[in-house]
């Protein structure tokens, strides 16, 4: 058993505060940009379609954007519509937390597929590398979740539980790890026993994150306290449940049709 007495704050030299959870944030933008640029320069070397590899930096722009717009939007309408309806300009207090990952990733999706066809790039080739590099992101997420003391598991009695004394003197499951290693750890190495496959298929990395991802966080939620303000849909559904639930139909759905890809 482990009592959590984590600080959230890195530094605060009063001015400017430095959070683990930004630092999240920045050191998964950089390395997925990082190993983005590497992959497509390694494992695409030939390309049946004009590439110009600068291209992937002005893409990081759209993703960041999409990524925070989508994150918020999601997070107000999956998770606290009803506040936010009442108090409107609160959606801008972005500082005060409240991201959704399901709304982020709609948001990347959506921001990757406007700058394909805004540079006439085959849309499932970027989301291909935005779904490899994106557990590298997802797992720094989960574990500055756990840093913070936020997103807490369920109460149990295993001997690894944790106590969250900002919550409560109960003992729970560290949730936010088990997602860091399911959704971060174990997804990238699958995402890399699938883009390395000589017989690679357009389209795969991306179909396969959706149902994997979807997967493992529906697995992570059966540890994982649901949002007070939601609870239990039909008394027994998450709303992380539902959303991924619609993950993986979302990469069936696509898994169905990729002969249709290009």
């Amino acid at each position: 058993m482990y009592t959590h007495n984590l600080d959230p704050i890195l530094f605060d030299f009063g001015f400017l505060v430095i959070r683990w959870y930004s630092l999240a944030y920045i050191f998964g933008i950089l390395i997925g940009w990082w190993l983005g640029k590497r992959i497509i320069i390694k494992r695409f070397k030939s390309l049946n379609f004009n590439f110009d590899i600068k291209e992937f930096d002005n893409l990081i722009t759209y993703i960041i954007i999409s990524m925070l717009l989508g994150g918020r939007v999601g997070y107000v309408l999956f998770y606290n519509l009803g506040y936010y309806l009442s108090n409107p300009f609160d959606i801008l207090k972005i500082w005060e937390g409240g991201m959704s990952f399901h709304g982020a990733l709609i948001g990347i999706i959506l921001g990757t597929y406007w700058f394909s066809l805004k540079k006439n790039i085959p849309t499932f080739f970027l989301l291909d590398i935005v779904s490899f590099v994106a557990p590298i992101g997802i797992f720094f997420g989960r574990v500055a979740n756990f840093i913070n003391g936020e997103l807490v598991g369920k109460t149990t009695d295993v001997f690894w539980g944790v106590i969250f004394p900002s919550i409560d003197n109960n003992i729970r499951h560290p949730s936010q790890l088990y997602e860091a290693f399911f959704e971060g750890v174990v997804l990238f190495i699958i995402m890399n026993s699938i883009l390395f496959r000589s017989n690679y298929k357009t389209g795969t990395c991306s179909y396969m994150f959706l149902i994997f991802y979807g997967i493992f966080r529906t697995f992570s939620e059966f540890f994982r306290e649901p949002d007070l303000q939601v609870g239990y849909l039909f008394n027994q559904i998450s709303m992380g449940m539902m959303l991924s639930f619609l993950m993986i139909l979302s990469g069936i759905i696509i898994f169905l049709k990729k002969d249709d890809i290009k």
